[in-house]
């Protein structure tokens, strides 16, 4: 399921980089949650949570449908 995420991350990262972020995929749990970190302006920006939940979590939740939740460390 690791490849499946990353896969579907590196769908998303070009939006992230134009606007100065990215994203590292720290671990993914057996029961399915996906842990990030944001990086760059991501790391810092007021709409992070905004990006990581309506952004990632949806996108990451139709190209792998075992991805329960996105959780930022």
């Amino acid at each position: 399921m690791k490849e499946k995420v990353e896969e579907a991350l590196n769908k998303i990262r070009p939006m992230l980089q134009a606007d100065g972020g990215n994203v590292d995929l720290v671990e993914v749990t057996p029961d399915g949650i996906v842990k990030l970190k944001l990086t760059g302006s991501c790391g810092c920006c007021p709409m992070s949570q905004m990006t990581l939940k309506m952004g990632i979590e949806r996108l990451l939740k139709e190209e792998v449908p075992e991805v329960k939740e996105v959780v930022a460390i």
